[in-house]
C-alpha cells in the first residue's frame, strides 16, 4: 500500500516535517503546498538533491491540492512566525488573525480536492485552529487531531529527566488542556523510576510546579535563541502521522474533540488509521480537573469568539 502524506506549509516547522518524511523514508507519496511558489519550489529540489544520498526514495509533488485525495495524512503548517516577533505575553494566539484566514481557504481546497483521511494540525493557537479546521471542513471529529500536547508533555519529560538525570523516554506521563499558556502538567498521571512522581518528588524534595513552569516555557525558550521553534513539533507531528499511517493505536496525548467540554483539548487518546480510536480516562485530582475545565472554558470561548468575529466581518 502506498504510504502518502500532505504537508501544507512549508515554513520553519513545515520543511522540517518534510525533511523528516523525507530523510527517513515515512512516505512514498509527499505532498508539499505553499503559496510562495519558489520556497517550495526550492525545497522540492533541495530534497531531490539529497535523495542519491539517502536510502530511500519519496516522489514529491508540489503545490498540487488535487494529489491530496487518496492521501492517508495532511499536516497542516500553516503560520506566520513573523507576528511572534514582539510577543512578551508568549501568546500563541498573536498568530490567530492570519492563521484563522488561511485555515478557512485551506479547509475548502482541502474539501474540494476530495480527501478523506486524517487532517494533523499543528497551526497555532493549536486547539482553536483545530476545531475551526473541523468547522470549516466538515470532517468527522475523530479524523481531525491538534499535536496539542504531544510536544508539551515531551517538554515536561525533558524536565523530569533533567532533574533525575534519566533518558526522557523513560518518564510517562502528561500535560494536558490547552497547547498554550493554560496547559498544566497532570503530576496525578506522571510516572518514573517505577513509581509515581509525586513519591519521588516527595523524597528528594524536588519542586515539581518549577518543572511544570520549565515545560510550560520551553518553546519560548527555544523561540528567544533563535526565533522561531522547529525540531520538537516537527517529531511530534510526524510520530503522530506515523502512528496513523501505520495503524499502531498508541496512547498519546492530541488535542482531540471532548463532547463533555464541547471543545477539542489536548487529553491522551488511542489514535490509528481512523484518528482517534478510543479516548482515555484519567483519574484526575480534583485540582487538576479544575485546571481542566478552565482550559477548555478558554480554547472554547476564543473558538466562538473568533467565529464569531469571521462571521460578523462577513456579514458586513
Amino acid at each position: 500500500m502506498t504510504r502518502k502524506i500532505g504537508v501544507i506549509g512549508m515554513g520553519h516547522v513545515g520543511s522540517t516535517v518534510a525533511h523528516y518524511i523525507v530523510a527517513d523514508g515515512f512516505a512514498d507519496d509527499l505532498v508539499l503546498i505553499d503559496p510562495n511558489e519558489k520556497k517550495v519550489n526550492a525545497d522540492a529540489t533541495d530534497f531531490e538533491d539529497a535523495m542519491s544520498n539517502l536510502p530511500v526514495h519519496t516522489n514529491l509533488i508540489v503545490n498540487d491540492y488535487s494529489a491530496l485525495k487518496d492521501a492517508d495524512v495532511v499536516i497542516s503548517a500553516v503560520g506566520n512566525i513573523g507576528l511572534q516577533k514582539d510577543n512578551k505575553e508568549h501568546d500563541r494566539f498573536i498568530e490567530l488573525p492570519f492563521t484563522k484566514e488561511a485555515v478557512k481557504s485551506v479547509s475548502q481546497k482541502l474539501k474540494d480536492s476530495g480527501f478523506s483521511g486524517i487532517l494533523v494540525n499543528i497551526t497555532n493557537p493549536c486547539d482553536v485552529i483545530t476545531m475551526m479546521y473541523q468547522h470549516f471542513t466538515g470532517f468527522p471529529k475523530n479524523r481531525v487531531i491538534g499535536t496539542g500536547t504531544l510536544l508539551d508533555s515531551s517538554r515536561m519529560r525533558r524536565a523530569v529527566s533533567a532533574e533525575l538525570k534519566i533518558d526522557p523516554r523513560s518518564v510517562t506521563g502528561y500535560n494536558l488542556g490547552e497547547h498554550g499558556n493554560s496547559q498544566f502538567t497532570a503530576w496525578s498521571a506522571v510516572r518514573v523510576l517505577g513509581q509515581p512522581i509525586t513519591k519521588i518528588a516527595a523524597e528528594r524534595n524536588i519542586d515539581l510546579s518549577k518543572l511544570d513552569e520549565v515545560a510550560r516555557a520551553g518553546g519560548y525558550t527555544v523561540f528567544h535563541g533563535k526565533h522561531y521553534t522547529n525540531y520538537g513539533i516537527a517529531s511530534a507531528a510526524v510520530r503522530l502521522a506515523n502512528i496513523i499511517i501505520s495503524d499502531a493505536h498508541t496512547e498519546i496525548p492530541v488535542s482531540n474533540y471532548h463532547e463533555e467540554y464541547g471543545t477539542y483539548l489536548s487529553y491522551p487518546a488511542i489514535v490509528g488509521r481512523d484518528g482517534i480510536i478510543e479516548q482515555i480516562k484519567l483519574n484526575l485530582t480534583d485540582d487538576e480537573k479544575e485546571k481542566l475545565q478552565t482550559s477548555a472554558n478558554y480554547i472554547r470561548t476564543r473558538f466562538e469568539d473568533t467565529l464569531a468575529d469571521m462571521e460578523g466581518a462577513k456579514a458586513n
